[in-house]
């Protein structure tokens, strides 16, 4: 009986291999592009876009080669009450990383409401499968380190687009590459949104649950893409606005000690306390709202010319899951 060749028996690299294989090339010809292609007036918040829209561009093709498929996939094959118990899992080990932000910034109230929301949920919902808190009228304080660097006054700095992970900030990369560097760190395990998972002692088990949780998130997107893919002209610029300012107003809800989901007062009173908005003051007059005076000059009664300051309301992106597309 003769023996196989060597060639005949070479196995084919698995699916995923060569999916990543093929990624090579996209990833030179993109980091090409993004050198040679210059933006010629960026937006003051986002000063590298050439670079940015090059690693945006890469990242769409890498979750269309690799991310997309498997979490569309993981939706068609696992029934929806599965999915769902999942997700609300991995939002109950989400929220112990919120409790102990909302800790280190010194918001008490905040720490207990989301301690006892992870307690409630792990225990009368079946280790988080159940989100019983929320069903009860709960809310869900959405919190993490970034959040924390900007609390504790760091400026944002530029928008900047991460390899594979999106949206960022300077913030925001620094914040993610501390959390990534103790997640792995056999000293500070604990100061990592991924604390629970790594606590587990069965690596093959841990690594599936890791798995599962980029699968879960990449899955709970799958919807806002279809929308953003239906209303958005220019995807990357509408990512970019959304991302930046859901950002900022869930610093300045820590700040200004109120709720992320917390809008501010467009309302004509002179005592109300929300800020205006960046060149638009608010009326100072006591007696009430200016309004504009289209009389002519030599009107009778045309005593004084009333001035008029407009104010346009910037809408803040909610998000349902990355948080995106970080």
């Amino acid at each position: 009986m003769t023996r196989p060749s060597p060639v005949t028996a070479r196995r084919a690299p698995p699916v995923t291999a060569r999916r990543l294989a093929r990624l090579v090339p996209i990833l030179a010809a993109t980091l090409l592009a993004a050198g040679c292609a210059t933006v010629k007036n960026p937006s003051p918040n986002d000063p590298w876009e050439s670079y940015n829209r090059g690693m945006y561009a890469f990242n769409t093709k890498v979750d269309a080669v690799v991310f997309k498929p498997i979490a569309t996939g993981y939706e068609k094959v696992t029934p929806k009450p599965v999915r769902t118990c999942i997700h609300n899992m991995f939002n109950n080990v989400a929220d112990l990383w919120s409790a102990f932000n909302s800790f280190i910034q010194g918001r008490g109230v905040d720490f207990a409401n989301t301690l006892g929301r992870v307690l409630l949920n792990t225990t009368m919902g079946i280790g988080g499968c159940f989100d019983v808190n929320s069903a009860i009228g709960g809310r869900r304080i959405v919190n993490d380190f970034g959040i924390t660097l900007g609390v504790w006054g760091l400026s944002p700095g530029p928008y900047f687009v991460l390899p594979i992970l999106g949206p960022s900030t300077v913030r925001d990369s620094a914040a993610t590459a501390t959390t990534a560097a103790a997640t792995f760190s056999n000293d500070s395990k604990f100061f990592s949104p991924l604390a629970p998972i790594m606590a587990i002692r069965n690596i093959p088990l841990r690594n599936g649950v890791l798995v599962l949780n980029v699968v879960d998130a990449r899955a709970s997107l799958l919807d806002s893409e279809k929308l953003l893919d239906q209303i958005a002209l220019d995807k990357y610029s509408f990512i970019r606005d959304a991302y930046l300012q859901r950002r900022h107003a869930l610093v300045q809800s820590k700040l200004r000690n109120g709720h992320e989901d917390a809008l501010p007062d467009y309302s004509d009173s002179p005592n109300s306390s929300s800020p205006p908005l960046p060149g638009h003051p608010k009326p100072t007059n006591p007696s009430g709202p200016s309004l504009p005076n289209y009389s002519d000059p030599g009107d009778v009664g045309n005593s004084a010319q009333s001035s008029y300051s407009g104010v346009v309301p910037v809408s803040v992106q909610q998000a349902g899951t990355p948080s995106a597309a970080r």
